[in-house]
């Protein structure tokens, strides 16, 4: 199984694709780890590291499910898929998903008025139309274009469960 999900920052990418890998036992690669140098989220691999860990992810495990893109600094990684997995979630639910997620990150109290870089970033998932940044639903819909693999779309507002299950019931047709 070679399952890849991508979809906006706070769609539920991550949750997913650790809840299939646990399910049948195959690696979860968080391409979050491909980008950022650690866990702070401050300071980015520079693109030739981040094909080395790829390149390494990729050499190492025959099954895998992925969580987010290397689509711009990597356009052929994740080329032999079985699937492609788009999550869409409601803009006012995944923004605020993503501030409570910020604010625990960052160890403050939700006031109502915090923001940061990345929180004024993710507000332009929907609006930019340039197809090279990436990240954003013009990338990802590019990529959907591209994608030699079959495509499934997905409400993520749905239970984890579900969309399992409407993984594995495409992925047997």
């Amino acid at each position: 199984m070679k399952v890849q999900i991508i979809g906006g920052s706070g769609s539920g990418k991550s949750t997913l694709a650790k809840f299939i890998s646990e399910k049948q036992n195959i690696k979860w690669i968080d391409t979050d780890h491909y980008l950022w140098k650690d866990d702070s989220f401050t300071e980015n691999n520079p693109i030739e590291k981040r094909r080395e860990l790829y390149q390494k992810d990729m050499e190492s495990d025959s099954s895998y499910v992925a969580s987010g893109s290397v689509f711009s600094w990597c356009p052929k990684g994740f080329n032999n898929l079985d699937l492609l997995v788009f999550l869409f979630l409601d803009e006012a639910v995944r923004m605020e998903r993503l501030l409570s997620r910020e604010i625990e990150r960052n160890d403050l109290s939700k006031n109502g008025e915090y923001t940061n870089d990345f929180l004024e970033w993710c507000k332009t998932y929907l609006t930019e139309e340039d197809k090279s940044m990436a990240g954003t639903y013009a990338e990802q819909s590019y990529q959907m274009e591209l994608s030699k693999s079959p495509v499934l779309k997905l409400d993520s507002s749905r239970p984890v469960e579900v969309l399992y299950n409407e993984i594995l019931s495409r992925l047997s047709q």
